[in-house]
């Protein structure tokens, strides 16, 4: 179509162009005639007043002939001193186009005569109104033979034009129809088009189709490629590079239970016990320096199985398939993870680092039911001595007569923790921001075994919720605190002390918290008693109860790991709270988070309006206390700021 459009303006141009050079010959031959006629009209009239002398001369009958102006435009007529006998002038104006023309060539001039008694003198100018006319009549002819000499090829060229474009298309809508509908993937355009009616029509686009073809190809493998590089990305763990949950399913799904040929294995789920410990002591970037160590522990050890494949499932867990290998040889396994993770342990002054749960599979076993089986060996593991590792045989679950034994082992261990009081109390002080802020210092807690050895701390407070032990746990926890707090002579400083949902929610727990504060009226209003955002919002009824309480003997209460639910702000009208303190997840990375700082500063903006203070927990670096400075938060907890340490 641009070409077309060219063509017409090169058509245009010529069209101008001819136009132009006809004008300017017209012009030039309009010039020449009318030189012509003033030379003629010069001789004529010098021949006839040369005999002549003023008294010869008619002025009337020499008026009468030249008035009609058809001769001359203007005449005048003088006697021997100048005065004029008589003078005729046409009034008639010359075409526009005959008026530019004498304008640029100025050929029509006034010319005179004088007879030889010089007694005559005449002035005149030629009438050019013919000549005009003539000048008029073939420019016309000329702008009329050069326009349809430029219109008459344009229609044409219009029509072949669009023609063309009509084959054309046709053409190529043919071809691409014999591609889709006849052709293969993999063969060559020219076969399709050698059996058609298209043959010749279609044969100079045959090598561009073809390289259509090939382009298309590439194309599309570069997207499955780049679906690929997606998929893979979506599947990574961002912290070790493993394969997450989803991908391990896949895999389960592909290879082991919806698997052709038979196939076994002894699937391993390998839990890190001191990862929240870890990251509430020494910050997150330890947490995931640890992560990363038993994954490379993992990784090294399960290296050495034929197809071995590894994936990291949530931020504790991994799991290991070992494919072909059956349990007696990951017992082994088992023991070789023990001694490395006793050994990483010694090197980072750990408590312990991981437990490990291991099960045989088959083909056809539902995943659900594999991960359920796994989880009771990892049970079972816990409950054992440090870095210990579990090994759960069909054998154990016949007819579930030891199913629950790993739960059988975890009562043990924590009646044995609450009988003997084996627990260790540190505290990390939560940094006021200003000087009208009032702090505390949060109490946690870490478990002993018989042998003195820490249990993973949140494994054995998970297994004690889930073995409705939690309220013993909470009332051990309080009880040691008050003591300690007595015993040290510390009823001056303000200390957190940690509370399940399940014992906020418990009556028989209330009353006894009551009273037992009470007792010491003094260290109770130092209290500050925390609860999860979540749990608060399982039982909105209770946890008013509980709130109320706590406020009539003195203490205060602490919404911890605010953010992560959904609470509204009708929530805290009703519950009051007194202190909030943000989840870790919103001071990670804060400095170069806008969304997490704008949430954070409506929060606390939200807050402060209802007498709510606010503080952030897993502060890491110095950036991210400036940023929370920045956000008007009431006090900073974490790693950066104080590491736990003992009471």
């Amino acid at each position: 179509m641009a070409g077309f459009k060219k063509l017409i303006l090169i058509q245009i141009i010529s069209w101008l162009l001819c136009v132009a050079a006809g004008s300017y010959f017209i012009s030039v031959g309009f010039d020449n005639a009318v030189s012509e006629a003033q030379k003629s009209a010069q001789v004529t009239v010098s021949k006839y007043i040369n005999e002549l002398s003023i008294d010869d001369i008619s002025a009337e009958d020499l008026k009468k002939s030249i008035a009609n102006g058809n001769t001359f435009s203007n005449f005048t007529l003088r006697d021997y001193q100048g005065a004029e006998v008589f003078s005729v002038n046409s009034s008639e104006e010359l075409p526009a186009f005959a008026e530019f023309i004498q304008s640029q060539f100025n050929s029509i001039r006034p010319q005179f005569a004088v007879n030889d008694a010089a007694d005559v003198k005449v002035e005149f100018t030629l009438n050019i109104q013919q000549l005009a006319s003539q000048l008029q009549t073939a420019l016309f002819i000329v702008i009329l033979i050069s326009a349809v000499l430029v219109i008459i090829p344009i229609i044409l060229l219009k029509s072949i034009f669009y023609q063309l474009n009509k084959n054309i298309s046709t053409t190529v809508s043919d071809i691409i129809d014999i591609y889709i509908n006849q052709n293969q993937v993999d063969d060559d355009l020219q076969t399709a088009l050698d059996g058609s009616s298209l043959k010749k029509l279609g044969k100079d686009l045959v090598p561009s189709f073809n390289r259509l073809s090939h382009f298309l190809k590439s194309k599309s493998q570069d997207i499955q490629n780049a679906a690929m590089s997606i998929k893979q990305e979506a599947y990574k763990d961002v912290i070790t590079s493993l394969g997450n949950r989803n991908m391990f399913v896949e895999y389960y799904e592909k290879h082991i239970e919806n698997c052709e040929q038979s196939t076994f294995g002894s699937l391993a789920m390998v839990r890190c016990s001191e990862l929240q410990a870890i990251n509430q002591s020494r910050g997150y970037q330890k947490g995931d320096e640890y992560v990363r160590g038993v994954a490379d522990i993992i990784k090294h050890l399960s290296g050495t199985y034929t197809g071995s494949q590894l994936f990291r499932l949530n931020s504790s867990d991994f799991a290991v398939i070992l494919p072909h290998t059956p349990l007696k040889e990951a017992e082994r396994f088992g023991e070789n993870l023990q001694s490395r993770f006793t050994q990483y342990q010694q090197n980072q002054e750990l408590s312990s680092v991981a437990n490990t749960g291991i099960v045989g599979y088959e083909k056809g076993k539902p995943l659900g039911e594999l991960l359920s089986v796994v989880d009771n060996a990892m049970s079972m593991a816990q409950s054992k001595q440090t870095n210990a590792w579990h090994v759960q045989r069909e054998t154990d679950l016949v007819n579930n007569v030891s199913a629950g034994f790993g739960n059988q082992n975890w009562r043990k261990v924590i009646n044995e923790v609450i009988e003997s009081k084996r627990v260790h109390l540190v505290m990390q002080n939560i940094m006021p921001l200003g000087k009208s802020i009032k702090a505390y210092a949060e109490i946690q807690v870490r478990f002993k075994t018989e042998d003195n050895q820490m249990l993973p701390t949140a494994s054995f407070l998970a297994m004690a919720e889930k073995l409705d032990m939690a309220i013993e746990i909470d009332r051990l926890i309080i009880d040691s605190s008050l003591e300690k707090v007595k015993s040290r002579n510390l009823s001056e400083k303000f200390f957190g002390l940690n509370v399940t949902a399940s014992s906020a929610h418990n009556d028989q727990f209330v009353i006894w918290l009551e009273r037992r504060l009470l007792k010491d009226t003094h260290i109770a209003s130092k209290l500050v008693f925390e609860v999860s955002e979540f749990g608060l919002q399982q039982n909105i009824k209770a946890s008013k109860r509980f709130i109320d309480m706590v406020h009539r003997v003195g203490a205060r209460i602490t919404v911890e790991r605010f953010g992560v639910g959904l609470t509204s702000f009708k929530f805290f009208r009703d519950l009051k709270p007194d202190f909030i303190k943000m989840d870790a997840s919103y001071t990670r990375g804060l400095e170069d988070d806008k969304n997490n700082q704008y949430f954070m500063r409506l929060m606390v903006d939200l807050a402060h309006r209802i007498g709510v203070s606010v503080f952030a927990e897993g502060v890491e670096s110095q950036e991210e206390k400036h940023i929370i400075e920045t956000l008007c938060l009431d006090g900073v907890q974490g790693y950066y700021i104080e590491k736990p340490k003992d009471i």
